[in-house]
Parts: C-alpha cells; structure tokens; sequence
C-alpha cells in the first residue's frame, strides 16, 4: 500500500511540474509533452519509456486498489465483532474519503485520460497539439469540466494528506515527537500539489492563459 502510493505521488509531483510548463506558452509546453515522448531515442523506439512508465503507473493503482481492498477484509476477519468504543489515529471524515473518495479519483482520471491524453471528450480533438487540448479543454464555455477537476483535486488532496500519514504510520515514523511535523508534512505536500494542479485550468478558465 505504502510502496504504491509512493509511486503516485512521485507521479503526480512530476505531472503537476510539467502543467506548470503552460504558463510558458503552448510551445513549451508542447516541447515538454515532445521530450516526455522522445526519452532515450534512438535508443529505444518512440514514445517506449513513457509507455513503461504509463504501464508502470496502472499497475500501481491496480495494486494499490487491491492492496486497500485486502487490508480491509484481513481487518474485518481479524475482528468480526466490531469494538464498543473505537479510537482512530486517522481522523473520521478522512477515513471514509479514503473508500470513496479513491473510487471517485479512479472515475475522473478514465475522463481525464478521453479528455486530455485521447482527446475523445475534447474539442480540439485527438490530432491537435496537447497545449491546444489543455486550453480547449478548459474554456470558459467548459466552466463545468474545470468545476469537475477542481473537485476531483481537492479529493486528490485530502486522499494524499491521509495516505501520506498513513504511510508515516505503516514506516513506523510516527511518534508524540514527531507526530506534529510529519502530519504537517503529509498537509504541506498535500496544498503544493492541489494548487499546483489547479492554477493552470483555473488561468485558463478566468483567461489569464489563452
């Protein structure tokens, strides 16, 4: 669980750096989305290493899906009868975010991946250039798809801030001496990376990015 949610914030710090290359304009932005396509050619033909890194990156989620899945029936198993009072280190509204609010992630990222990668859902299409499928993508007009991600974002965030002190938890790091900075941590790593996503859709939305 721990080792698959690392891979994904790895990813995600990697995926919000380059959104951030729109405020650069739609050529490097574009030159960005090239690089990530070309890596180690001649090498290796086109586009190989981010296809490994996308086949990569599935097979984390999948793990990572099945990985909650399994610990919360080896919990259920470990005891059927459920305790009188029951005392969480993890606080109550996120403990439920983490059942739920992974099923609505995995929904938005299927659109996510129509809308900006395949360009099925898009307007500017599949054969147009990723700069024009991000700023197509969240046109004013489309203020609802940018409401969407805002959403699918902050639940990212709040998933991330429980999961990264889970892990704190599972490496055995959390101590009463630490237990304050490594919660700020998981908080703190948690607001870069929702920000991080969410300035280049909400620029382009309110036309700071055209």
């Amino acid at each position: 669980m721990a080792v698959t949610g690392a891979v994904m914030v790895s990813f995600l710090v990697l995926h919000m750096l380059g959104n951030l290359k729109i405020f650069f304009g739609r050529e490097s932005f574009n030159e960005y989305a090239h690089w990530l396509r070309t890596l180690l050619e001649p090498f290796v033909p086109y586009r190989t290493v981010l296809t490994i890194l996308e086949i990569g990156l599935v097979v984390s989620v999948v793990l990572h899906m099945w990985a909650a899945i399994s610990l919360s029936r080896r919990a259920g198993k470990a005891r059927p009868v459920k305790y009188v009072a029951k005392k969480s280190q993890a606080n109550g509204y996120a403990t439920h975010i983490m059942r739920w609010g992974g099923v609505t992630i995995a929904l938005f990222v299927i659109w996510h991946l129509l809308d900006l990668t395949f360009g099925v859902v898009n307007p500017a299409g599949y054969n147009s250039s990723p700069a024009d499928r991000m700023i197509d993508g969240f046109d004013p007009s489309r203020w609802w798809v940018t409401l969407v991600y805002v959403v699918a974002v902050v639940m990212v965030g709040l998933h991330l801030r429980h999961g990264v002190w889970s892990a704190f938890q599972t490496l055995g790091w959390a101590n009463k001496d630490r237990n304050k900075a490594l919660r700020a941590t998981a908080g703190l790593l948690s607001i870069v990376l929702v920000l991080g996503f969410l300035v280049p859709p909400l620029a382009i939305t309110f036309g700071v990015v055209k």
